[in-house]
């Protein structure tokens, strides 16, 4: 294994993301992003930044760099530093319209889960380990939620969210994932799937292209609303983008492939982007394990390159628990009335009192916290199965793992079938790799298992690896 991009990060500061173009030496670069970061209001004011130890680990370049980038910003006015306060952001800095400062008052199941049934070790892909759902962290958000809320909350609500929740996801999304977004442009919704009924038929419309694998749920979702999908082939650069035609739209994950693995390469990030323009065409961009990375550079949303071509689809499915039912569109300014239009005055929305505390758990910085001890759990959750598959079957080749919650098997040709069955006999519950196969697909199917190792409890993992090994067909 590499050196992790986010151990020393992990431990102190909120996460951070930057990227660092353009001629120069690393200081001036970086000095140029955290200006721009501060100008452009994705710093708010008195927001602290990371030690120098965690950035220039999170970055790849040396702490003195980091440090010098500060006191250049520092003598500027940009950021101010004090004696266990750390260094923030200037509190005269002015943000942006429609952003508000921290201490500013805010304005007044599928198929699959049956086969579950029964199994001993849950290795399916797509949740979280839910006995490390952060309890007491969210009652405490959820306590100060109620208490705190306006009377007006309990009212009619708005169908685009409390404004609270997409003050605070701005904020986030901006700090974390790159994301240039305002509130008045956040819809909330909740989640992955109900994001795509908003958005198809009545305001988008098919052809859409998606990649070669993805989930089948979400094909038999957008079928269901008489529009089709159109297979992009995939190889290690992520989907084949240059192979888009006269589509208007196409959904991406750009940021980890799901689930074949890997982010979507620079050179095609820039192409699909002009694609886009060229077309008058909108990209989804589905950021579902955008949080979690562990062994290379954090990968920005491909929203930031440019906001008006770009439909950015989040949730806290996998950094929280699929039960809150909470997820968010940041979608170009043309398509936010239609939206709402779409989700109309009596939707059955997300609770108030969960966004709310949503909120509250994203401003404390308890998100943040948790995230970040996550991603040490689950990297070394994955850290096991890679040391146990090369003392137990080391003729599988492991994929799809420096980031997110799974990880993709490659058997021999022709074993997949007989490698589900077997895990199934030794109650494994897991899914090949050609159920997430489009069935227009051209591109060759190769054998494999998708492994979620994020799922099982911390207690019952080891015995769920041993399941899985022995499952495996002999090299």
């Amino acid at each position: 294994m590499t050196d992790s991009w986010v151990n020393s990060a992990e431990r102190i500061g909120a996460d951070l993301h930057l990227e660092l173009p353009g001629p120069g030496g690393r200081r001036a670069a970086l000095t140029r992003a955290l200006r721009e970061a501060v100008r452009s209001g994705r710093l708010a004011p008195d927001t602290r930044l990371p030690p120098y130890r965690s950035l220039a680990a999170d970055l790849g370049v040396a702490r003195n760099t980091v440090a010098d980038a500060y006191a250049e910003l520092v003598a500027e006015g940009w950021l101010t530093a004090r004696q266990g306060s750390g260094t923030r952001v200037a509190a005269g800095v002015t943000p942006p319209p429609g952003r508000r400062r921290r201490d500013a008052p805010a304005p007044v199941p599928e198929k699959a889960a049956s086969r579950a049934r029964g199994a001993r070790h849950d290795l399916r892909q797509g949740t979280p380990d839910a006995s490390s759902f952060p309890r007491a962290g969210w009652l405490a958000s959820y306590r100060r939620a109620l208490q705190q809320a306006p009377n007006e909350a309990f009212g009619p609500g708005d169908p685009a969210g409390r404004v609270e929740l997409r003050e605070a996801l701005a904020e986030y999304l901006a700090r974390a994932r790159g994301v240039r977004a305002e509130p008045g442009r956040i819809v909330i919704c909740s989640g992955f799937a109900h994001a795509l009924r908003l958005l198809f038929p009545r305001v988008l419309r098919g052809p859409l292209a998606v990649e070669s694998y993805g989930l089948g749920f979400h094909r038999e979702l957008l079928a269901g609303a008489s529009v089709r999908t159109l297979p992009l082939p995939l190889d290690e650069d992520g989907a084949q983008v240059g192979a888009l035609g006269r589509e208007r739209a196409v959904l991406l994950t750009p940021a980890h492939q799901f689930p074949t693995g890997g982010p979507l390469h620079a050179e095609r990030r820039a192409a699909v982007i002009d694609w886009a323009r060229a077309r008058d065409g909108v990209i989804l961009e589905d950021d579902y394990d955008g949080e979690f990375r562990y062994d290379r550079r954090p990968v920005g949303a491909v929203q930031g390159l440019d906001p008006e071509r770009v439909v950015h689809i989040g949730s806290v499915s996998k950094s929280l628990s699929p039960a809150l039912r909470l997820g968010w569109m940041v979608l170009p300014e043309r398509y936010v009335d239609a939206v709402l239009d779409v989700k109309g005055e009596r939707e059955a929305w997300a609770g108030v009192l969960e966004q709310l505390a949503l909120a509250d758990f994203i401003d404390s910085g308890s998100y943040d916290r948790h995230v970040r001890r996550m991603r040490q759990r689950y990297r070394g959750r994955r850290d096991r199965l890679v040391t146990a598959l090369a003392e137990r079957a080391p003729h599988v080749e492991v994929t799809g793992i420096a980031a997110g919650l799974h990880a993709v098997l490659r058997l021999p040709p022709g074993t997949e079938g007989q490698a589900v069955e077997a895990a199934a006999r030794r109650g494994v519950a897991l899914d090949g790799l050609a159920v997430f196969r489009h069935p227009e697909a051209v591109m060759s199917a190769p054998d494999g298992l998708v492994v979620g190792y994020a799922t099982p409890a911390e207690h019952a993992y080891g015995a769920a690896l041993e399941a899985l090994c022995g499952a495996l067909p002999p090299g």
